[in-house]
């Protein structure tokens, strides 16, 4: 009598359920109380398998901060294409980010109370997450407004995803506020000061 081997998942497909499964672990338990055992016992891998991959839990910790920061970042690009002018385009890009937030909870809990407590590396992981959206944001700029500077345009970047972070902290305090709505709240604000260098 045979039986049928296990088929083996893709090392990138592994990888993936890895992260997402260790992911809700650290929200639940803060980083430092989570352990391997847990998220290689939820994961239904052993955890030598998960030091194979990640090294060591701050490395596990490294992985969720990369993949969430290439998600936004994909959300974020794609929902500006089309967009029909500066207004539309910024609009879309606040939009794109509070919905992600909303549906991304445990990520950006994650971020959000570890940012704190845990290692350069990890530290340093999070500001490279901010940087890319401050670069995005210029990038847009460049193509919608009247640009000025460009010493203007990383400002005024900056101050728009600094903006944006402290509306998504606020957004955990008043979960009954819907995304489109903070966006509304955000272009009430961001819209009167860049309006008039749109072209």
């Amino acid at each position: 009598m045979t039986t049928a081997k296990r088929k083996r998942m893709p090392r990138a497909e592994r990888m993936r359920q890895m992260i997402d499964i260790a992911e809700v672990v650290f929200a639940e338990r803060g980083y430092a109380a989570a352990s391997m055992d847990d998220i290689a016992e939820r994961v239904g891998v052993s955890k030598p398998m998960l030091y194979e991959y990640f090294n060591s839990k701050e490395g596990l910790l490294l992985g969720c901060i990369r993949q969430s920061r290439a998600e936004l970042r994909l959300v974020t690009e794609k929902a500006t294409v089309g967009a029909v002018d500066a207004e539309d385009a910024l609009r879309r890009g606040l939009l794109a980010f509070f919905v992600f937030i909303r549906e991304r909870r445990q990520a950006w809990s994650l971020l959000r109370h570890e940012m704190a407590l845990i290692g350069t590396p990890a530290a340093d992981e999070i500001e490279e997450t901010r940087r890319q959206q401050t670069d995005l944001i210029a990038a847009l700029m460049s193509g919608y407004f009247d640009s000025g500077s460009e010493l203007q345009v990383d400002a005024s970047a900056e101050f728009v995803v600094g903006a944006c972070e402290r509306l998504a902290i606020w957004c955990e305090r008043h979960e009954e506020v819907a995304p489109d709505t903070v966006t509304a709240y955000a272009m009430d604000l961001l819209w009167n000061g860049l309006a008039p260098r749109a072209v």
